[in-house]
């Protein structure tokens, strides 16, 4: 696992994360997958639509996650 990714969730964070956060996640995990820090012009449309997409999926999960001991009344 990359080790600049880290747990998004309660308690691991005390708060919601944020866009930013979750962005930064799924870049980092988008360049660990494909090998390249930063994508040749004519791969940034793709490694760019990647991040979006894990972004996504990685806010949907972290949404509907239930955490046991966790509030969930904070959102």
């Amino acid at each position: 696992m990359c080790r600049s990714i880290k747990t998004l969730r309660p308690p691991a964070l005390p708060d919601e994360a944020t866009e930013e956060e979750i962005r930064a996640a799924a870049l980092q995990y988008v360049r660990k997958v494909s090998g390249f820090r930063a994508p040749a012009a004519h791969n940034r449309e793709v490694f760019d639509r990647a991040v979006h997409l894990i972004a996504d999926a990685t806010a949907e999960l972290l949404a509907d996650l239930e955490v046991r001991g966790a509030s969930r009344g904070a959102q």
